[in-house]
């Protein structure tokens, strides 16, 4: 569907166990110190999940450089939304505005419109960044474990807010690992150095790392592209099965992955948002004929 029709809904660094708070109606749930023995439930139809990010036209800049224009979309709690589109579109820059990563960079900001995470504009004055980024965690396009062990790395920042009781934190620890599908592969060696790890091993930890504190949402930017195939395809696997926890919103070149990871993908071009979907309608019956053009090839 075009942009300018009724939009489809769609979709840090270290993440913490305590309660947090962005605004009074911006909260988190405090996480269990265990993996929850609940049986899973099947996501709700795409048509009814709702909406937790909604971008509403935002324009963003980098010093007098206009890097985003005008983008509305909508993303859906507890599904994969992939951002497509050649590099230098903006795909990267929306991505970090979500948990304002972008803040960290002189004279980058949003000049227009709003994000809002529940209904909260993330970018109010009275927002604590770091509350928002508890909530909001993140994966980078390089694998960025710390220089600790593979344990040190997930109970690092539980730690640091506060959580002292080594029983949760083993807990944790072990819960994240699982998690991101590695438990069983790192379980014998946890007081070993993280960068002992292949590539694939270490993204695999950092994702750990971001859903140690239970995040809300999980942002990856090209969390696969240094990866060989057999790595890239356990972290596939593993961002399906994240999904029926989290949020989660993907970068990525490899339009292959899109359609094999996500549930709703958006298509940028320049800083503008020319579409966004379902999936299985955006590769197979685009709305728009430069998303067609860049899907099969002709540009991009």
């Amino acid at each position: 569907m075009a942009v300018s029709e009724n939009r489809q809904i769609a979709a840090t660094p270290i993440g913490f166990m305590e309660e947090t708070r962005i605004a009074p109606k911006l909260t988190t749930k405090a996480p269990s110190s265990a993996p929850s023995s609940a049986p899973k439930t099947a996501p709700a139809p795409l048509e009814t999940a709702r909406t937790i990010v909604d971008v509403d036209g935002v324009d963003f800049h980098y010093h007098a450089s206009k890097a985003l224009k005008n983008i509305n979309l909508q993303i859906q709690e507890k599904r994969v939304t992939a951002f497509i589109g050649p590099s230098g579109c903006g795909k990267s820059t929306l991505l970090r505005c979500i948990n304002r990563m972008n803040d960290l960079i002189d004279h980058a900001k949003v000049t227009a419109g709003a994000i809002r995470i529940d209904g909260v504009d993330i970018n109010a004055a009275d927002v604590d960044v770091i509350e928002l980024r508890k909530r909001v965690g993140m994966v980078f396009q390089k694998s960025n474990p710390f220089p600790k062990s593979i344990y040190e790395n997930i109970a690092y920042g539980l730690r640091i807010a506060g959580v002292r009781d080594r029983h949760i934190i083993d807990e944790t620890v072990e819960a994240s690992l699982t998690g991101a599908a590695l438990w069983n592969e790192v379980k014998d060696r946890l007081h070993e150095s993280a960068l002992s790890l292949s590539g694939g091993q270490q993204q695999r930890l950092c994702i750990a790392r971001a859903i140690a504190g239970k995040p809300e949402i999980v942002l990856m930017d090209e969390p696969c592209s240094a990866l060989d195939p057999i790595a890239t395809a356990k972290v596939e696997e593993l961002i399906e099965s994240l999904k029926e926890r989290f949020t989660i919103v993907i970068v990525t070149h490899n339009m292959q992955q899109a359609t094999r990871c996500s549930d709703f993908t958006a298509f940028f071009y320049l800083g503008s948002l020319i579409e966004i979907d379902r999936t299985e309608k955006i590769f197979s019956n685009p709305s728009q004929q430069q998303t067609e053009d860049y899907i099969s090839g002709r540009f991009g």
